[in-house]
C-alpha cells in the first residue's frame, strides 16, 4: 500500500450562510432508494503545479462554489416518527460545510497511477476520501468530501458525495464552478444554483420509511480487480456500425456508449461460467432531466436520475451476438419516460423498497449483475484548478453489486474510458477476452 501521509482534515464552509434563506430540501422515492448506497468517489489527476502552496487557493475557492452549491454543505436530518414506527429524511442546507482532506504520498509517482495496460493500483483506495460511507451516514458525515494527495511529480484530487443530494450530472456542474473559480474567481458568468424542485404529483412529503426497511443485513466481499479499459473513436465507431448492422431496424438507432456496454456484457458473459439458463442484468443510470414533461432545466440541482435494467438469457445473448445485446440496452433506455418515471415513484411510496447492495445471498454469482454509472458526456476533463487540465480521471466503484462499470470520456475526443471492477472468479479470462479487443 502507498505510504499516505494525512497533513490536515478541516470543514471547509460556505463564503456566507444567510440563515433567512436556510432551505429544506426533501427526498424523493429516487433518492431515498439510495439510502443504504456508497458515496460514489470520483478523482482527478494533474501534473505537479508549477506553484507551491496549491492549499489555501483550493481551500478558498471550494469555500465561494460551497455559496453557490449550497445543498452540499448541508447534512441530512433524520426523523423519528415513534406513532408508526417510521423514519423520514431531508436536506438541511445549514452550511455545516464539506471535508477538506490535505495530504501527501511523495513516494508515489503519476507512472505509479498510470500502470501498463491501464491498471489500476491497488493502493488507490486511500487516496479517496469516503471509503465505506453510505448515504444514510449524511447524518453525522459532511455530504460531501474531498481529498486533495500531494504527489512526487503531481497532485491527486479525489471527491465523494453523498448520492441522495447530487447526481453525475450536479456534481461534475459543481466540479467545474469549482474549477472556475479556483483559476479565474468569482465572476458574474457563475449562475446562481436551480434546485430540483418536487414535480412528482400526488406523494406526500415527507415520505415515511418503516424502520426495519432501514437495517442494513450483514455484508459481504467480492473479491475482485481494477482495470480501465480504453476505447478509441475508430473502435466505438466500428462497434457501433456492427451492432446497427446486426439488428437492420430503421426504427432502432444503436448508440456509441450502448455498442460499448453491449460489447463488454457480452464479452464478461461468455467468461462467467453461467449456464445458458440462467439470466444476466445489465443496469445503467440515465439522466431524466430532459425526459420529463415539462423537461427540467438541463442544469438543476439534484438527483434526477432513473435506471434502466435490460435482462437476458446467457443462451440468448450468445447465439444472438452483439447487435442483439445493444437492442436490449437500447429499448430499456427507451422506456424511461415521464410515465415511467413518475409511475415508478408512485408505485415505490406505497411500498417502500430500499435495495440492498451486498446483500448474502442476494446475489448468486457475482458476475449475474453488471451495474454502469457514470457518463462519457460529463466534461470531465475540462476542469483546470490552474496549473492545466487533468491526464487522467478515475473511480473509487463500490457499489456493492458484482461487475461495476464506471464509464468516462477518454482524453482523445471521440473516445470512451471504462473502469472495471470485475470479479477475481473471472478476471483472468475477462481479461484476455477484452484485451484483445478492445
Amino acid at each position: 500500500m502507498a505510504d499516505v501521509i494525512l497533513v490536515s482534515s478541516t470543514i471547509v464552509r460556505p463564503e456566507k450562510i444567510n440563515q433567512s434563506c436556510r432551505t429544506k430540501i426533501h427526498l424523493t422515492p429516487y433518492d431515498l432508494k439510495l439510502l443504504n448506497f456508497a458515496y460514489p468517489q470520483r478523482g482527478l489527476l494533474f501534473s505537479k503545479p508549477r506553484k507551491p502552496n496549491i492549499i489555501p487557493k483550493l481551500k478558498a475557492s471550494l469555500s465561494n462554489a460551497l455559496e453557490i452549491y449550497f445543498p452540499l454543505a448541508g447534512r441530512l436530518i433524520k426523523i423519528d416518527h415513534p406513532e408508526d414506527n417510521t423514519v423520514s429524511y431531508y436536506v438541511d442546507c445549514d452550511g455545516s460545510g464539506a471535508k477538506f482532506i490535505h495530504a501527501k504520498a511523495e513516494l508515489v509517482s503519476i507512472n505509479d497511477f498510470l500502470q501498463p495496460h491501464d491498471s489500476v493500483p491497488n493502493f488507490t483506495r486511500c487516496f479517496f476520501p469516503a471509503n465505506d460511507l453510505k448515504s444514510s451516514d449524511g447524518i453525522s458525515e459532511s455530504l460531501l468530501l474531498l481529498q486533495v494527495t500531494e504527489l512526487k511529480d503531481g497532485v491527486f484530487i479525489s471527491f465523494g458525495y453523498n448520492h441522495m443530494v447530487a447526481d453525475g450530472s450536479s456534481f461534475w456542474n459543481f466540479i467545474h464552478t469549482w474549477s472556475t473559480i479556483c483559476l479565474n474567481g468569482l465572476s458574474s458568468h457563475i449562475q446562481p444554483l436551480v434546485l430540483k424542485e418536487l414535480f412528482l404529483e400526488g406523494i406526500d412529503y415527507p415520505i415515511h420509511i418503516p424502520v426495519q426497511d432501514t437495517k442494513i443485513p450483514q455484508k459481504f466481499e467480492i473479491p475482485s480487480k481494477e482495470r480501465v479499459f480504453h476505447f478509441t473513436k475508430k473502435k466505438i465507431s466500428d462497434l457501433k456500425a456492427k451492432a446497427n448492422e446486426e439488428i437492420d431496424s430503421s426504427d432502432i438507432k444503436i448508440s456509441s456508449l450502448q455498442a460499448v456496454l453491449a460489447h463488454l456484457w457480452l464479452s464478461i458473459i461468455k467468461q462467467s461460467r453461467l449456464n445458458h439458463e440462467e439470466e444476466s442484468h445489465i443496469i445503467i443510470a440515465a439522466d431524466m432531466r430532459r425526459r420529463l414533461n415539462p423537461p427540467l432545466d438541463a442544469s438543476c440541482f439534484g438527483n434526477v436520475t432513473h435506471q434502466a435494467m435490460a435482462t437476458a438469457r446467457v443462451g440468448e445473448m450468445l447465439d444472438h451476438g452483439l447487435g442483439w445485446a445493444a437492442s436490449q440496452i437500447n429499448e430499456q433506455v427507451r422506456s424511461l419516460t415521464n410515465e415511467n418515471y413518475k409511475t415508478f415513484a408512485e408505485t415505490w411510496v406505497r411500498n417502500v423498497n430500499l435495495p440492498q447492495p451486498r446483500i448474502s445471498g442476494g446475489l448468486k454469482k457475482a458476475d449475474t449483475y453488471l451495474v454502469v454509472t457514470s457518463s462519457p458526456w460529463f466534461e470531465v476533463y475540462d476542469n483546470d484548478f490552474g496549473w492545466e487540465k487533468p491526464i487522467a480521471v478515475r473511480a473509487e466503484p463500490n457499489n456493492g453489486f458484482g461487475v461495476s462499470l464506471v464509464v468516462f470520456r477518454g482524453v482523445e475526443e471521440g473516445s470512451i474510458d471504462v473502469h472495471a471492477t470485475i470479479p477475481l472468479s473471472i478476471w483472468s479470462d475477462v481479461l484476455v477476452n477484452l484485451s484483445t479487443d478492445v
